[in-house]
Parts: C-alpha cells; sequence; structure tokens
C-alpha cells in the first residue's frame, strides 16, 4: 500500500496526531491514507464523552479496550484519527468533536467541507 502524500486540510505538512494511543489506518501516528483505506481515517479529532457515546451508539465502540487487537481503547482527551464520515455524522448530530486541522490530511475533504472542519478546530497542540 502506497501512501498518499502527507499534507494537512490547510495545504501543508501533515503533523502527528496521537502516539499514544498510537493512531492512523497505517498506525504510524499520523492520519494518513490511501486507497485502501475505505474508511478514509483522516480526521484528527480530540475525544469527547459525548462523541465517545455517540459513537458508541451508532455501532462503532472506541471506549472499551480490545487487549488482542493492541487497543487501550479511547478517553476524552485522546488524540484519533477519524473516518471523516463518522466525524460528518457526529457534526450532523451536534456532538462532533474538536479537530485538529494540521494533522487532519487532505483527503478529509473529500468527505467533509473544510468550513466544517474549521468550525471544530481545536488550538494548534
Amino acid at each position: 500500500m502506497e501512501k498518499d502524500d502527507s499534507i494537512n486540510v490547510l495545504g501543508g505538512p501533515l503533523e502527528p496526531c496521537s502516539n499514544a494511543p498510537v493512531t492512523g489506518f497505517f498506525r504510524d501516528g499520523h492520519c494518513n491514507t490511501c486507497d485502501q483505506d475505505h474508511g478514509s481515517h483522516t480526521v484528527c479529532v480530540v475525544t469527547t464523552a459525548e462523541f465517545l457515546a455517540f459513537s458508541k451508539y451508532v455501532g462503532n465502540d472506541l471506549s472499551t479496550p480490545l487487549p488482542g487487537l493492541n487497543f487501550p481503547g479511547l478517553k476524552p482527551g485522546d488524540r484519533w484519527c477519524l473516518c471523516a464520515a463518522r466525524f460528518l455524522q457526529a457534526a450532523d448530530e451536534g456532538c462532533a468533536p474538536k479537530v485538529q486541522l494540521e494533522a487532519t490530511h487532505i483527503r478529509a475533504l473529500d468527505v467533509v467541507p473544510l468550513s466544517v472542519l474549521q468550525s471544530y478546530a481545536a488550538d494548534p497542540a
């Protein structure tokens, strides 16, 4: 699998999202993507309790640890490369988490308008 260029939604170099817990489609700490990333794990978010409850409710439990997959489970404040469509769904429902724009891959714009991402922008890390 060949990664797309590591460019963020602002046109600059893609900054790291998280290594604790390690995130990303490639599990490289960045929201890098490629054609095989059908979920477009491209939006770097700062999780909240409200978002984690919403995600679990719609069938994607991100808070329960899965030791067999080396997944510690997310807690509020963790940064995570979220699927662009899930972010947009959460935004539509009014419970989207904050976004680290510098760590959000430009391919997120295939799904989420920049204005929506900017409306949820977190302070730079």
